[in-house]
């Protein structure tokens, strides 16, 4: 299947290991004009170096002008982006019971308002085209809140609000808004908070591992290039009707439809 992606710009966040990293390389690998960035600026650079057409731009999304600077450095590379990937770690790890208002409002700096500033940068010159994509890779607490990751639940929902009010304002103008769930996604992070579980639980980490898997129903946990493929076809062409939704990668973990 031809993707529609050779030539379109795409910015992907955080995109120096893990799922943005996948996801980078899968639409480079299309054919799209791929900026990589994160707060790494050396490996962003490296990353693109060996992707066909990329540039690796150092990025903080939670700096005042960060944000900006990474719009502003992809168009300066390669034009308005076509593309836009919402991606960023989560806040740590807790409980509901210990989260504070402080807690709170750093949840949603973190995962909701970089965000909205690069969709409010973005946009213009998508609707002016009358073609773009924007996805942001969420999680399955939006589907069914994770235990444990309370901050996560609540920023990532919230993020998820706004994505889905603002994909029924931008359709007609040929602008699709998703959002990709991962499950139990093999990186880094998803290391961490089997770290962190298995400290709060007292039990080993390949304890705490063995059980994650036995409730996947795939029996194991899922590569980042299975998810990627998934986001490249969720930016592509041929996806122009898919709009307004939350798709789950995650080998059928959350049993709800």
């Amino acid at each position: 299947m031809d993707l529609g992606l050779s030539g379109r710009t795409a910015l992907v966040c955080s995109s120096t290991q893990g799922i943005g990293e996948a996801i980078a390389s899968a639409l480079a690998a299309e054919g799209a004009h791929t900026v990589v960035s994160g707060r790494r600026g050396g490996r962003a650079k490296d990353i693109a170096a060996r992707l066909p057409r990329a540039v690796g731009v150092e990025a903080d999304l939670l700096s005042p002008q960060g944000p900006e600077e990474l719009f502003q450095a992809t168009v300066d590379a390669f034009g308005p982006p076509d593309v836009l990937v919402l991606n960023g770690p989560g806040p740590r790890p807790g409980q509901a019971t210990d989260v504070t208002v402080a807690d709170a409002d750093s949840a949603l700096e973190a995962t909701v308002r970089p965000h909205i500033r690069l969709v409010s940068l973005a946009l213009p010159a998508m609707r002016a085209r009358g073609w773009g994509r924007v996805l942001a890779v969420g999680s399955s607490g939006i589907a069914a809140p994770l235990a444990n990751l309370a901050l996560s639940n609540l920023g990532r929902a919230a993020l998820a609000g706004y994505l889905k009010t603002l994909a029924a304002e931008v359709a007609a103008d040929g602008v699709t808004v998703n959002l990709l769930l991962p499950g139990r996604i093999a990186t880094e992070r998803t290391a961490a908070v089997d770290t962190a579980n298995a400290g709060r639980t007292h039990r080993t980490v390949a304890e705490v591992e063995r059980e994650s898997v036995a409730a996947i129903p795939a029996g194991r946990y899922g590569h980042v290039s299975e998810f990627a493929a998934t986001a490249a076809f969720l930016c592509s062409a041929p996806a122009s009707y898919v709009t307004g939704v939350a798709l789950r990668c995650d080998g059928g973990l959350v049993r709800s439809l």
